[in-house]
C-alpha cells in the first residue's frame, strides 16, 4: 500500500503493553523457512512456503525499476507456470513489459530571477517527482504561500494556479501536494531551506523518482524544489521577515529539465479459462502488488528494537483522544520504554543483534502475492471451473503511484470491457489486536464494494453470513473524505475508474508498515488463509453468476482526480 504519513504518537501510556505476546511470536515463527510443496487447498503451510521466499532477503526489497524486482516477477511467472496458467500478457508470455523511465535533474537546468542566475545545489535542489509531466516554471511569477500544513491561512486555488508558491514547511508537514489542495494548479512549490543548501537536500537533488514513460496528453503536476531563503527573497522581493500572505514577485526564467533513463519493470498476469463457452470471454480479476520499497535510504538499523518499539507507537498513535500526556502518564511512557530495551536486552542475550537495511514487504503486499497465488492454484487444479474466467494480474509500481495498475487498465491484455468486476488484496497478513486497536483473528477491512456496484456489496455481506465463522467486516475506512483516502491509495481504483467493480481487501496498517520489520515471521498465517478462502469463494461466486454485477452508481472519469 502506498506510503501515509503516521498518526503522532498520542498517549502510549494509556495502552496495554504488548510487548511479551508480541515476544512469543517472534519465538513462534523462524526468520528463514525453506520452501516445501503447495497443494491445490489454501494452507497457512503453503503461503507460509511462499512468503518466506518471496519477501526473503535475497529479494532486495523488490524496489520497481530495479533488478530485485524482476527477479521477484520472474518467481511469480515461474509458480504460474508449474501451476498451469495460460500466460495473460505480452506475446504469449506471463509478463507485461511496462514503460517505466527514472527521472533525474538535468545537468543542462538553469534557473534565474531577473540578472540574479540560480545555482543547482547552491541556490535551489529540484526533487525528482512522481507526477507524470512538469509544469514549466518559465515566466511563473511567485507568490508567498504561507506555512505549509496552516489550513487557516493559505491561498485559494486561483491565487496559487501557475505560480511558483514558496512556503515555509515545518519539520514535520509533508510537502506532498493533493489532487484536491488549493496548490494542485500551481507551476511549482518552492521550499524555503535553511540558510544553505544541506547535503541531504544535495543528495535527494541528484537522487532519481521512477514513473511511467510521459505521453502527449499526460496530465501535468508541479515540481518541487528547495531554495536557499537568499533565492527566496530574490523571487519574492522581499526580506522574509516582512512577506506576507500572497505577496507576488517576479518571475522566473528558465525551466527544471529532467532526464529520462529506461527502467524495466514488469506486471505478471495469469488465466484460468471459465467453463461457460460465452461467458469465458468475460473476465474477474483478482489482483495484488509485487512491488516494495527496496532498501532502508538511511542504512542499518537494529531490527528488535525497531519492531517492539514501532509496535507500542503505533498502537498509540490509534488512541482517539489525541489527548497530551499527563506527569503521570508520561511516567507510564518511560517505564514502557524502559521495559522496551529489557525486552530487547533479553532478545540479544539470546542472540545477537540484528542489523538490517532491507524492507521485506512480506505484508506489503507480499501477503497479497501469495495470497492470490494460493487462489490461482486453487482455481487451475479444481475440476469445476467458474463460468466466467479468471484474469490474475501481480501489478508493479503501487509503490511507486499505482503505475503498473494503471499501465494494465489504460493497455489491458483483455478486452477492458470484458472485466465485470476487480477483487484486490493489498497487507491481509496482519490486523490481530497487537497490530490495531480494533483487531482481531475475524478482523477485515473492505473497501470500495459498493461504490459503483451495490449488488456487489451485498454479495460479498451475504457470503460473508454465510461463512462458519464470519468475519467483521470495517467499512470505516470506506467513509466519504476519510483522510486516509484508502480507496484512492491502492491499485483497485485504476480498474474503478473505468467503471469496473471493485472490492479491496485488508489488514490494514501497523507498526512495521514501511519498516525493514514487515517480516514473514509476524504474519498470522491462519488469518491470512481464512481470507483467501474467502476470496476464492467470493470470485467463484461472481464468475458464476449469469449477468454481470450491476453498476448503479456514477462511473468516474478515468483521467479525472479520484476522491473518496
Amino acid at each position: 500500500m502506498r506510503l501515509r504519513t503516521l498518526a503522532p504518537l498520542a498517549a502510549l501510556a494509556l495502552l496495554p503493553l504488548v510487548l511479551p505476546a508480541q515476544g512469543v511470536a517472534t519465538a513462534s515463527l523462524p526468520l528463514k523457512r525453506r520452501a516445501t510443496p503447495t497443494v491445490a487447498a489454501i494452507t497457512p503451510a503453503d503461503l507460509m512456503s511462499r512468503l518466506y521466499v518471496f519477501a526473503d532477503d535475497s529479494m532486495m526489497g523488490r524496489e520497481a525499476g530495479l533488478p530485485s524486482h524482476m527477479k521477484g516477477t520472474a518467481w511469480i511467472a515461474a509458480e504460474l507456470k508449474r501451476m498451469g496458467l495460460e500466460p495473460g500478457g505480452d506475446n504469449g508470455s506471463y509478463f507485461q513489459n511496462v514503460p517505466f523511465v527514472a527521472r533525474t535533474l538535468a545537468p543542462s537546468t538553469r534557473l534565474a530571477v531577473g540578472n540574479r542566475p540560480l545555482a543547482p545545489y547552491v541556490d535551489f535542489v529540484a526533487v525528482p517527482f512522481r507526477g507524470l509531466s512538469a509544469r514549466p516554471v518559465d515566466r511563473a511569477t511567485a507568490i508567498y504561500g504561507g506555512v505549509m500544513g496552516d489550513t487557516a491561512h493559505m491561498l485559494t486555488a486561483d491565487q496559487a494556479t501557475g505560480r511558483i508558491v514558496v512556503v515555509h514547511v515545518p519539520a514535520n508537514v509533508s510537502t506532498r501536494i493533493t489532487a484536491t489542495s488549493p496548490l494542485a494548479g500551481a507551476a511549482a512549490l518552492a521550499v524555503i531551506a535553511d540558510s544553505q543548501i544541506t547535503p541531504a537536500l544535495v543528495k535527494a537533488g541528484h537522487g532519481s523518482t521512477l514513473t511511467l514513460r510521459p505521453v502527449a496528453d499526460d496530465p501535468a503536476s508541479p515540481s518541487t524544489m528547495y531554495i536557499t531563503p537568499s533565492a527566496a527573497e530574490a523571487l519574492l522581493g522581499v526580506p522574509l521577515e516582512s512577506v506576507t500572505l500572497g505577496t507576488t514577485g517576479a518571475a522566473m526564467r528558465g525551466n527544471l529539465d529532467f532526464d529520462l533513463t529506461a527502467a524495466p519493470t514488469r506486471n505478471v498476469i495469469g488465466i484460468v479459462r471459465g467453463s461457460d463457452r460465452k461467458l469465458r470471454k468475460e473476465y474477474v480479476a483478482v489482483g495484488a502488488h509485487s512491488d516494495h520499497i527496496g532498501l532502508r535510504a538511511a542504512g542499518p538499523v537494529d531490527h528488535d528494537s525497531l519492531h517492539l518499539a514501532a509496535s507500542q507507537r503505533w498502537l498509540a498513535s490509534e488512541n482517539p483522544t489525541g489527548a497530551k500526556l499527563t506527569p503521570e502518564a508520561q511516567a507510564q511512557l518511560r517505564t514502557r520504554l524502559a521495559s522496551i530495551r529489557v525486552n530487547v536486552d533479553s532478545l540479544h542475550r539470546l542472540r545477537p543483534a540484528r542489523r538490517d537495511s532491507i524492507n521485506n514487504g512480506a505484508d506489503d503486499d507480499g501477503s497479497g502475492t501469495v495470497t492470490v497465488l494460493e487462489v490461482a492454484e486453487a482455481f487451475a487444479r479444481s475440476r469445476v471451473k467458474p463460468a466466467r474466467s479468471l484474469l490474475f494480474v501481480w501489478h508493479t509500481g503501487e509503490e511507486k503511484g499505482l503505475l503498473g495498475s494503471r499501465y494494465y487498465a489504460d493497455h489491458p491484455t483483455v478486452p477492458r470491457d470484458a472485466i465485470v468486476a476487480q477483487v484486490n488484496i493489498d497487507m491481509v497478513g496482519r490486523g490481530a489486536s497487537t497490530d490495531l486497536a480494533a483487531g482481531s483473528d475475524r478482523y477485515l477491512q473492505l473497501v470500495g464494494s459498493r461504490r459503483l456496484s451495490t449488488e456487489l456489496g451485498d454479495l460479498v455481506e451475504r457470503l460473508n453470513k454465510a461463512e462458519t465463522v464470519p468475519f467483521t467486516f470495517d467499512y470505516a475506512f470506506d467513509a466519504n473524505g476519510h483522510p486516509e483516502n484508502i480507496y484512492c491509495r491502492s491499485d483497485h481504483y485504476n480498474y474503478a475508474r473505468y467503471g469496473i467493480p471493485v472490492v479491496f481487501l485488508t489488514t490494514g496498517l501497523h507498526g512495521d508498515y514501511h519498516q525493514v520489520t514487515d517480516e514473514a515471521q509476524y504474519i498470522d498465517y491462519p488469518h491470512m488463509a481464512r481470507v483467501g478462502m474467502f476470496v476464492e469463494r467470493m470470485v467463484r461466486s461472481v464468475a458464476s453468476l449469469d449477468h454481470r454485477p450491476v453498476v448503479d452508481k456514477p462511473k468516474p472519469d478515468p483521467k479525472g482526480v479520484c476522491k473518496q
